[in-house]
């Protein structure tokens, strides 16, 4: 189980770190996709900067379990949030799946890593 948390962890971060470098520096997809959501330019980049912070979090995982667990946390209420968004706007399923398909990951890496805190 663990080569597979530490792939499923490093796919994770390569996908937040250029996600959110992507909304911080204004992509013109990022820019289309919150107008299309009907969400500020300005929370863009916070949910960009909120993105980079869980990549790092997951980053650190690498020498601390927890780490991976509170990232995964993050992260996982950031994909919620993305895909209330979507509902709430009505999108069509195939927008509005990148946000499930991510939080499904994101559980799966937590709950692989969730007996860190337990004990």
């Amino acid at each position: 189980m663990a080569v597979m948390s530490i792939i499923l962890q490093s796919l994770l971060v390569l996908y937040y770190v250029f996600s959110g470098f992507a909304k911080v520096v204004g992509a013109k997809y990022w820019v289309d996709i919150f107008n299309n959501l009907k969400i500020p330019q300005w929370f863009r980049i916070v949910t960009g900067l909120v993105q980079l912070v869980g990549a790092a979090v997951l980053v650190v995982g690498y020498w601390n379990a927890d780490a991976i667990v509170w990232g995964g946390i993050w992260l996982g209420i950031t994909m919620l949030v993305a895909l209330l968004a979507h509902i709430r706007v009505k999108d069509a399923i195939g927008k509005t799946m990148t946000p499930v398909v991510f939080l499904a990951l994101i559980i799966i890496l937590t709950i692989l890593n969730a007996d860190v805190i337990a004990s």
